[in-house]
Formats: structure tokens, sequence, C-alpha cells
């Protein structure tokens, strides 16, 4: 992938990243608190949180001391 792509990955993530957040709080303030799927939210986050690093780690380049 060029840096322009992995940069509008990363744009994508970081959108869906806060969606979760909206949808971890919605749900975690309803009446009925489904645990189970809160929980599945949180992993989901957390995995594109580790996506966006690897991509942001893409962006940097390799410096040879």
């Amino acid at each position: 992938m060029d840096p322009e792509e992995i940069s509008r990955r990363i744009q994508l993530l970081r959108e869906e990243h806060r969606d979760l957040d909206s949808a971890i709080e919605a749900l975690a303030g309803g009446a009925t608190r489904d645990q189970l799927q809160i929980a599945r939210l949180k992993k989901r986050k957390l995995r594109l949180r580790d996506e966006i690093a690897i991509l942001e780690d893409q962006m940097i380049p390799d410096i040879i001391a």
C-alpha cells in the first residue's frame, strides 16, 4: 500500500473507532444493558486501535543507523 492508501485506511478505522465509542455509550446508558454486546464492541474497538497503530508504523520510514 502506498502512503495515501494507508492514510485513507487509518482515517476510516478512526471513524469506525469513534462510532463504536458512541455505540458503547448508548448501550451502557440504556435500560437493558447487554454486557455481552458491550464486551464484543470493546474488543472490536481494541482490534481497530491495534490495526491503526500498525498502519501508522508503516507510515514512518525505517531509519538505518
